[in-house]
């Protein structure tokens, strides 16, 4: 009798020990080599070995470390162990043959090992036309891919054609596809094997597209290397060419002969050369497209823009720069006087260096001239609107050098004065080496502006930043951070304004020549007015000086009611705001004659509009005539008088006449300094029935505090002493002292006089002297302390239109230093003791 092979069916057992899956699935009808690596599954390979070789390979559902039967998918492959590798690790390397899909049924062994009760399944085939239709698409888009893709070797694409099954074509091509285990896992799971293929089919399609989008990119990354393969060939042609008609071969090479030219006509010495020379060096080696590239070249760049060499000799001429100071400003006498002895001694040290220089030759002149020729640092103080900046301006045209001006307020890093470090790309010098590659000059004149305004933060002090720039004894070899290299400064001609001095570091403010610039008088202001602001407001607002009249008493009367601060911005805001509406006013009129030949009157700002001073006859001349002139000759003369100025600017901000007196008793009149100039203040005193006490009100600082308690203390000796008041008076009464205006900050020891006689005048009952204004402080036992800011006091005396002044007899030796038109008028009355003060104002 003939021996009969089983049926594969029988041959399968009905119990499998499970091996667990975690990357994708494994398909029946396949030989494939699988890892094995968890300690369970060796146990679980080793004992198949031992016995049939057929193992269970399940896909894990939650990859965990010891699974049991719940953490598997139902579904898996039956596969028989051909071959097994011991790994040096304690893995296992195995080739299986897998055979037919099974079903799991239940739990024989729940865990270590997992062994189950399965169910093989068949495929359900139906044989339709559609079915062998499905297996050609798949064979032949999975053909289309193959062909394409290296991955997909020779005997895989045999394999694949010699497959006979639709349902093992399935299989097999979505074993090899590379899509997402779970999709594997639903192909697996799929009985059926029409819907198998049509899932395969889908997945092909999807990796069709994938495939064309790859290709795509690729070709758009390979035509780019071919276009930079291109150029660099013809980059490299080009060079060669250049090369063989002796010309630059890049640019980088001619940026490097640029420096270089450059810098040997510079003829650097010592540290200057030695990290040039360096720097070049290291730029002619680096690749343009290297992050370093920009920044070792804007350096470069740098050092080769500045001016490092000696400046041209001076011709300084004394008459011309007097001349362009007195026609650019109006008074400012201190200032001017000081810009001519700076060229007075400069003209002499040049003379003596030219003299020197015949005797003496080489670097010992050159010293010579490092040190002679040195700048010079003045700071301008005072309030706003009284011409510090716009001096800079006339200087460096008096000097007739470049002029850059820079403003430091509310800086707060260092790093605008001396430069960024060359740490990052972006880093640049700070201002002063910028001003000096702008003007190309190492001896221009340089205006900082806002000093005071400086503030410290986590980024540095400016103002310390300042100390080397500023100080002459250093200055010569300057070393900004980004330019890392001494560069002289010395020649530099700074100029510092400033709005008051308390904000400024004492180490700074002792580098620096101080002049004042007190802020101008009325009289003062009608001369910059007349000479400046009125011609400067017209040629602004396009009108000219004959259709605009301006009397005396006009410009008067602006800035006395509606300008009265110590500088000219708002006297010419308020000129600026005049000329706007002459100047609508003459272009409405212009363009009603135009369209109905005569005049019309408009409304201004819901108001009247004065009219036109145009006669009818002049109006019908004009009409009348063949050759009439162009339409900047009609334009109408405008007389500016009270009366169209309060039409224009509006009722007085200061009414002519409303001069701060003390018309009552407990009332006196002081002088006050501010960062805005000079200014009066009132000192109000009264007496309350009630138990004794003393009262401050008016937004007093601890400064004035103090000096009311002095000077509530000198006038009760006083009022006992001399009045006769009852010393029991100031226990009945409480006194209150105020100054009004309470919204603004008022500090200062200048104060005490002014309190101490509105007290005495509150004891006995009595008004002060008329047009009596006062300053100084005042101490304990009666002595008047000097003060300062007596020029501001006595301009906004003489504003307040006082007539007697007392001031602390030891700045009578300021009086000299005030010019005579601001003491016009004025009777000043220096004093030492309070006593003499009490007997001018309460005589």
């Amino acid at each position: 009798m003939s021996d009969q092979i089983a049926p594969l069916e029988q041959l399968l057992p009905g119990k499998l020990p499970i091996v667990s899956l975690v990357g994708r699935p494994v398909f029946p009808g396949i030989f494939t080599p699988l890892m094995i690596l968890n300690p369970i599954d060796v146990k679980v390979v080793e004992r198949a070995v031992s016995e049939d070789g057929l193992i269970g390979l399940i896909m894990l559902a939650n990859e965990v470390e010891m699974p049991a039967l719940g953490d598997f998918y139902k579904v898996g492959t039956v596969a028989k162990i051909v071959k097994k590798i011991n790994l040096p690790d304690g893995g296992l390397n195995i080739f299986v043959s897998t055979f037919k899909r099974f079903k799991v049924k239940k739990a024989v062994s729940v865990k270590n090992p997992v062994v189950a009760a399965v169910q093989y399944l068949e495929d359900a085939e139906d044989g339709t036309p559609e079915v062998k239709a499905l297996a050609r698409a798949l064979l032949s888009e999975m053909k289309q891919i193959s062909e394409n893709n290296p991955l997909f070797s020779e005997e895989m694409r045999l394999n694949m054609m010699n497959i006979d099954q639709p349902g093992k074509i399935a299989d097999f091509i979505a074993s090899i596809l590379n899509i997402d285990k779970m999709e594997q896992q639903s192909v697996l799971e799929q009985i059926n094997v029409r819907k198998r293929m049509e899932q395969v089919l889908v997945f092909i399609k999807k990796e069709q597209e994938l495939f064309r989008i790859q290709k795509r990119i690729t070709n758009e990354i390979n035509d780019r290397l071919n276009k930079s393969q291109r150029e660099y060939f013809l980059r490299e042609e080009l060079k060669a060419i250049k090369t063989e008609l002796g010309m630059s071969a890049d640019a980088k090479t001619s940026e490097c002969q640029r420096f270089k030219e450059k810098f040997e006509a510079f003829h650097f010495e010592g540290e200057i050369k030695e990290t040039v020379e360096q720097e070049l060096e290291k730029f002619t080696v680096m690749e343009a497209q290297s992050p370093e590239y920009v920044v070792t070249r804007n350096y470069l760049d740098m050092i080769a823009s500045l001016p490092w060499g000696d400046p041209a000799p001076e011709q300084i001429d004394l008459s011309y720069a007097r001349k362009t100071l007195e026609n650019d400003h109006y008074g400012l006498k201190d200032v001017k006087n000081r810009i001519i002895e700076y060229l007075a001694v400069r003209k002499l040290r040049n003379s003596r260096l030219q003299r020197n220089t015949l005797q003496a030759n080489g670097a010992g002149a050159r010293d010579r001239e490092g040190k002679t020729q040195s700048g010079s640092i003045i700071c301008l103080v005072g309030p706003p609107g009284v011409g510090k900046t716009s001096v800079g301006k006339s200087v460096s045209r008096a000097l007739n050098k470049k002029f850059f001006r820079f403003s430091v307020g509310g800086m707060r890093d260092e790093a605008e004065i001396k430069g960024h470090r060359r740490t990052y790309i972006g880093a640049m010098p700070g201002k002063i080496i910028q001003g000096i590659k702008i003007t190309k000059t190492k001896d221009p004149v340089f205006m900082i502006d806002e000093i005071d305004k400086m503030a410290a933060s986590y980024h540095g002090d400016p103002a310390s930043a300042l100390l080397e720039a500023l100080d002459p004894e250093q200055n010569n070899s300057f070393r900004d951070h980004y330019l890392d290299l001494p560069f002289d400064i010395s020649r530099i001609f700074f100029i510092v304004t400033a709005n008051t001095l308390d904000t400024i570091p004492p180490a700074l403010l002792d580098r620096m020549e101080i002049i004042e610039l007190p802020g101008y008088i009325s009289a003062e202001k009608l001369e910059i007015a007349k000479h400046y602001l009125v011609p400067k407001s017209l040629e602004k607002s396009g009108l000219e000086k004959r259709h605009v009249k301006y009397g005396k008493a006009s410009l008067l009367h602006i800035a006395n009611c509606y300008a009265r601060e110590a500088g000219v911005r708002n006297f010419e805001k308020n000129l600026d705001k005049i000329h706007r509406k002459l100047a609508r006013e003459i272009v409405e009129t212009e363009e009603g004659r135009d369209r109905d030949g005569e005049p019309v009157e408009h409304e201004e700002d819901g108001g009247e509009t004065p009219k036109v001073a145009i006669s009818a006859k002049d109006n019908v001349k004009k009409k009348s005539s063949k050759t009439a002139p162009s339409n900047q000759a009609s334009k109408p003369a405008f007389v500016v008088d009270k009366t169209l100025i309060e039409k224009y600017l509006g009722k007085p901000l200061f009414p002519d006449g409303e001069i701060k007196k003390a018309n009552r008793p407990g009332m006196s009149i002081g002088l006050a300094w501010t960062s805005m100039g000079g200014d009066t203040l009132v000192i109000e005193a009264t007496s309350v029935r009630e138990k004794g006490g003393f009262t401050l009100t008016g937004n007093m600082g601890d400064t004035m505090k103090e000096s009311a308690s002095i000077a509530l203390t000198v006038a009760q000796k006083i009022g006992i002493e001399r009045y006769g008041v009852d010393a029991s008076w100031f226990e009945q009464n409480r006194i209150h002292l105020h100054i009004p205006a309470g919204a603004t900050p008022k500090d200062g020891p200048s104060a005490g006089v002014t309190m101490a006689v509105a007290l005495c005048s509150l004891f006995c009952g009595r008004v002060i002297t008329d047009k009596l204004v006062m300053t100084g402080e005042l101490s304990l036992t009666g002595r008047v302390l000097p003060i300062g800011g007596l020029k501001e006091k006595t301009i906004a005396a003489a504003r307040n239109k006082a007539r007697y002044v007392i001031i602390p007899k030891e700045n009578a030796r300021d009086l000299d230093e005030i010019p005579d038109i601001v003491k016009k008028g004025l009777e000043f009355y220096p004093v030492e003791f309070f006593e003499e003060a009490l007997r001018l104002a309460l005589p």
